[in-house]
This record gives structure tokens, sequence and C-alpha cells, in this order.
């Protein structure tokens, strides 16, 4: 992609304005939060003094917004503490140039790794930058500038107290997440009546996932609904669609289809009313068609057979344990798995250490992200004190706001902040020039500006920052500051602050488009130890690793969200391919996500613990994972991977051996989908053929970056 087209991309996505559902009672209660403290510091002190402390429940109530399973008030007293003492060191160095930069650029480098322990600490970790960078009022004095920091606090104490005091909807995000799950699962089994091999998007069950994680105290508290039936929806995802695949369920035609498809439809029928249930919190209204197949003593369906049959009747056990759950009966380890405990501040201090740690190469998006930003908060501050216009902070502040560490976040919140704070300025200073508003009038309308900004945050930063652009006019103008040419002097500055953030990606970037083999390796890796872990379990039923199968499927998740990300940023990317098509990329995806259907196929399957053991099973998968380990060194290599000691493997196991129909069928499918692999990777010039299954079209853009892939 040229640098002109990359532009244009991502000048388009930046502003775009998406429809999603609001929240305005929690946008309420976050604006509620800054209009306490603008209120008590009018009150008490001066509205300089006010407009310096808002922007402390200002930044506690975005830091509540960001994506965090951790109480809100923990966020909020989190990023207040962060602001306070980045408030205080910034106020105390302030008077001193050298001091104040060299404090600023290690201060945003630290900011800058904090990326590596995820977004939202990023995010807390910015506005920290950002907070440090605004110096409404100067102190005179360590007493001033401590006073100055426990104002910052102060507002974040107050926006954790009005979350504590007014909750809303308790434990409504992790109803929302595992909602979502069920609901994913009842759209797969519709999509499976239609398509046998439809795929299945994992996120909301690693969503899920994410929200189940809580303290031991929480687990005590939590609604009994949300106990359990995380692990339920994970069983139901490979029942449903080896009951829907023709190689290892029903037939392809006839009565035994049209009774899977039956079965189905009923499956997502309960599955949506588990979802609605969990959603609201009240009870489960399943559809008579669908009671009907819970309450049936028999099989669901005498047209059903084999390896159908028993996916149908473990299909009808599973729904009718969720529906159960949701309707808060049953026991509560219903499923056989503990809580997952969220470790504690304490024991958490030890792994950031160590991520961060990691982190500190030259390769490293996050420690060149961190450099870049280091780098940029210190020439913006310098290049804004020497240009003859006010506020000069404003420029390090919108490239600190505006830069990640990847190239399309970057710059499209670079566009998108210019874009909105220009519409945001023009109006507030419009309706400054009209209404010719009082100090407190200044203040309402602050309070208005920054609760839309709540309300209409995840409708697109464009939005955010027009709201936030207006907002800042009117503390000033709450200030008495000199509205005319402080308008003139954001605009500018925030113009120069997005070039300065945008320039500094293109002179030191991270790209992921040379990564790209790297990350296909790694895929590869997780995808074949997914498999050898299910054969594992089919090898030797008795001796079978409790969690070994969730482990390393947990693994592949992980591998091939990594996998979906790359390759998203990689088409965005002005960077030619480095060894690695499109097209490759393309067909390497789908050959893949078929390897992990297999996977799948067979898990659904896995035998009692009395079963007798398949010594064959054990011997292919160590070959597999042999197999695995040499082939993915060749993909870095920019080689095509050999599968052939793995085809000899297969060889020595008997076409029909009695009892383990399913994991030879298996095994047979995996060599020719490995195969398909490495013909998506052997140059153009050798011969290549389209992935088993495909139709040899490319892959529609938006269910690439959807990440519609590797979820099997």
């Amino acid at each position: 992609m040229t640098w002109l087209r990359a532009l244009r991309e991502t000048a388009r996505s930046g502003l775009r304005v998406e429809r999603t559902r609001l929240e305005p009672l929690v946008a309420l209660r976050a604006a509620c939060g800054v209009a306490i403290v603008i209120g008590l510091a009018l009150w008490l002190w001066s509205p300089p003094v006010a407009a310096s402390s808002a922007f402390g429940a200002f930044a506690a109530g975005m830091a509540t917004f960001q994506r965090s399973w951790r109480p809100r008030p923990v966020l909020a007293l989190a990023a207040g503490a962060g602001l306070a003492v980045s408030t205080f060191l910034g106020y105390l160095a302030a008077s001193h140039a050298v001091l104040f930069v060299l404090l600023l650029a290690v201060w945003a480098f630290a900011a800058g790794l904090a990326w590596a322990l995820g977004p939202t600490t990023g995010m807390v970790s910015a506005l920290t930058v950002a907070v440090m960078l605004v110096t409404v009022t100067l102190p005179t004095s360590v007493l001033s500038a401590l006073q100055h920091a426990a104002l910052v606090g102060l507002g974040a104490l107050v926006q954790a107290a009005l979350i504590v005091v007014f909750p809303i909807r308790r434990w409504g995000a992790q109803r929302d997440a595992l909602a979502d799950a069920f609901a994913a699962e009842a759209d797969f089994a519709r999509r499976l009546r239609h398509d046998p091999k439809a795929p299945f998007d994992p996120e909301p069950l690693m969503t899920a996932r994410s929200a189940a994680e809580v303290t031991a105290r929480q687990a005590r508290r939590r609604p009994e609904e949300l106990h359990g039936n995380r692990v339920l929806a994970e069983r139901i995802r490979p029942v449903l669609a080896s009951l829907a695949d023709p190689r290892v369920g029903a037939a392809a035609e006839g009565p035994e289809r049209d009774r899977a498809r039956e079965v189905l439809a009923v499956a997502a029928s309960v599955l949506d009313a588990v979802a609605r249930a969990i959603r609201q919190g009240g009870p489960v209204r399943v559809p008579a068609r669908a009671d009907a197949l819970l309450r049936a003593d028999d099989a669901p369906g005498a047209e059903l057979t084999g390896a159908a049959r028993r996916s149908a009747t473990r299909l009808v056990s599973l729904l009718s344990a969720a529906v159960e759950r949701a309707e808060g009966s049953g026991p509560s380890d219903a499923t056989g798995t503990a809580h997952l405990l969220r470790p504690s501040a304490g024991e958490l201090l030890p792994t950031a250490v160590r991520t961060v740690r990691r982190q500190v190469r030259w390769d490293s998006p996050v420690l060149r992200h961190a450099l870049r930003l280091s780098a940029v908060a210190a020439v913006g501050y310098l290049v804004g004190a020497a240009l003859p216009l006010g506020h000069g902070y404003w420029a390090p502040m919108a490239s600190v706001m505006v830069m990640r560490p990847d190239f399309t976040q970057t710059y499209e919140r670079g566009v998108a902040r210019f874009a909105g704070s220009l519409v945001g300025v023009a109006l507030a200073t419009g309706i400054t020039q009209v209404a010719h508003p009082g100090t407190y009038t200044f203040a309402a309308l602050a309070v208005v500006s920054i609760g839309l900004m709540y309300l209409l945050l995840r409708s697109g930063y464009v939005v955010a920052q027009a709201c936030v652009g207006a907002y800042v006019v009117f503390l000033l103008g709450m200030g008495g500051t000199q509205l005319e040419q402080t308008v003139r002097d954001r605009v500018l500055l925030t113009l120069l602050g997005g070039v300065l953030a945008m320039a500094a990606y293109a002179v030191f970037p991270a790209w992921e488009t040379p990564r790209l083999r790297d990350r296909l390796a790694e895929w590869t890796e997780a995808t074949a130890g997914y498999v050898a872990a299910v054969m594992y379990a089919h090898a030797e039923p008795s001796r079978r690793r409790p969690g070994a199968v969730r482990r390393a499927l947990l693994d592949l998740r992980a591998a091939g969200a990594a996998w979906d990300q790359a390759v998203s940023r990689a088409d965005a990317e002005p960077v030619r391919h480095r060894g690695l098509s499109r097209s490759a990329v393309r067909d390497a995806d789908a050959a893949l996500s078929a390897v992990g259907r297999v996977g799948l196929l067979m898990e659904a399957h896995q035998p009692a613990g009395d079963a007798p053991p398949v010594p064959e099973a054990a011997r292919f998968a160590a070959a597999l994972r042999r197999a695995t380990a040499v082939a993915a060194d060749e993909v870095r290599e920019r080689r095509a991977p050999d599968w052939s000691a793995l085809r000899a493997e297969l060889d020595r196991w008997p076409p029909d051996p009695a009892g383990d129909r399913v994991v030879r069928r298996g095994a047979a499918l995996l060599v020719d989908t490995l195969d398909e692999l490495a013909e998506a990777l052997r140059p153009r010039s050798a011969g290549r053929r389209h992935p088993a299954g495909g139709s040899g079209r490319p892959m529609p853009r938006r269910a690439r970056r959807a990440g519609l892939r590797w979820w099997t």
C-alpha cells in the first residue's frame, strides 16, 4: 500500500462515526463528578483553580470508561494517584525548563512502556503525561504544588465515591460479556444449518473468560447465574460443529441432515433464551419446541446415527445444564471448575515487571513507542514554548494523546483529534460569542460538554474530541482567558502536535508487515499443539491430564488473535510485503483455520476415562509436534514446510481401525490440510493451489479485519 492510500484510509477510518448503545446513566454519573469538583473549587477558591482541578475528575472519568474488568472505583483511584503524582512532580519542575524537559521525557518513556501491560494501563499512563503538561496555574511553593496535586486527586476520589454510592447495573459488564458468548453460540448454530463449515468468532468467549476473572470476595458476591455458564458455552461450541460437519457428524444430505438442521435450530433458540435471561437477570423463556426436546428422555431423533447421534445427545445435555444454570438452579460446581481468581495488585507487580522487561528489545513495538513518545513530548514542549502562542503545552499534549504503538491508530487518532477539536472549538466559540456567558454559565456549559463526551465516547474518537474541544474552551472562558487568541492557538498547536506524532512514526516506525512470518509460525505451532493435545486425550483416556486441551486451546486463541491483529495492521501499512504476499496470507489463513477445525471436531468426541487407549494417536501426536517445530523454522526462513514425515506416520496407522474412526479420520484430514498450508507458502513460480475447500476467491477485507479466520 502506498503512503497516499494509507493516509487516505486511516483518515477515513479516524473520521468514522459509529452507532453504538449509549449508557446515559453512567455518563450522567461521571459528568456529576466533574460538576461537583468544579462547583467546590469555584465556591472555595477561584475559577482558575476550578479549571485546573477539573482535569483530575475528567481524566479519572475517562479511565473508568476504558475496557477493564477491574472494579471501576479502583480504576478511578489508580488514575487519580498517577495524576496527582505527575501533577506534583510537574509543578515542582515547571520553573526549571531543562529539569522539566528531562522529567517529561523520562515520564513519557515510562508511560510508553506501560502499553506492554495493556491498552487500559497505556491510556491511563498517557493521561498522566497530559496532566503534567497542563499548567493552568503555576504554584509558587512546594506547599502550593501539594495543594494542586491534592485537587487533582480529589477529582478522582469524587468519581470513585459516586461509583460506590450510585452503582448502575451491578455486574452489568460481566452479564453482557457472558450473554454475548451465548448469543455468539446461537448465531454459530444458525449458520451451521446452512454452512456445515461456518467459522466461529471466539472473541466473545475470550471476553467472557476475561470478565469471569474476579477476586475471592467478588466470587462470593457474584450472582448465581454467572457461575459456570461460561465453561458450558465453551463445551457447546465443538459439539455444534461436530454435529453439523458431514465428515464426522450428520450425513451431507437426506433425513439425517434434515434432523441435524432441526436440532441446530432448536439449539439456537435455547441459546438465545439463555443469553437474554443472563443479560436481563430474569427467567429463561424457552420456546415450546425447544422445551420438548430438552425434556425428552430418549435421544433427539432416530434419524441420527453414530457420531451424529452422540453429538446430538451431548448437545441436549449441555443445553439443559445451561438453562438450569441461567435460572440459578443446580449446583454451583456443575462444570467441575473453580473460579478464575484475579490476582491482587501485589501479586501482579512481579508479572508486570517481567512483562515490561520482555519488551526492552530493539524490535519491540512497545519500546519503539516509548522512545517516540519520549522524544515527541520533549520536542513538542520545546517547540510550543518557542512559538509566539499561548498555552504551548497543547502541542505535546495532542501528540501524547494520539500516539499508539501501531501506525493505524496513531494516524487515525491524529486526524480525528484535529478535525474534532476544530469542530468543537468552533461551536464553543460561536456559543460564547453569541451568549456572552458568565463564570457559572461557563462552568455549566463545560459540564454539559463533558457529559456529552462521556455519553458519545463509544461513537468515535472524532466525536469525543469535538466535545473535549468545547469543554476546554468553556473551562478557559470560566478562568477568564481571552478566547479569541486561545482558540486560534489551540487549533494551531493541536495541528502541530498531530503532525509531530505522525512524523515520529514515519521516521521511527514499528511496522507489523516484516513480522508476519513470525506471527504465522507462532500460530502454526499453537494450532498443531492444540490438535496434538486432543489426540493425546484420545490416545490414553485413563491418563488424560485435566485442562491440557483447554490450555492448548487458549494458547491457540492467543496466537490467532496476535496473527489477526498483525494482518489487520499490515493491511493498512504503507510497506511492501517482504516474503509473504497478500494471497499467501489469505491462503495460509484458510489452511490453518481448517487445521484448527480438525482439532475442534475431535475435541467434541473425547472418550471417557475407561475407553480403550489408541497408541497410534500418541505416536501421531508426537510426530506432529516434531514436524511442527521444524515447519515453524521453515516458515520463518521463508520456505514452504515439509510434512512428508507426518504423512509417513499416518501411513503406518491402520486405515479402518476399530473404536477410533473419528481420530483416524481427523488425522488423515489434518495431513491433507497441512499440505495445503505448504502449498499456500510455496512461491508462485513453483505452482500453487488454493486451500482445500476454498473457492480461490479473496476473502472480503471486512471479514479479514474482523478476524473471521482463526476461531476454529
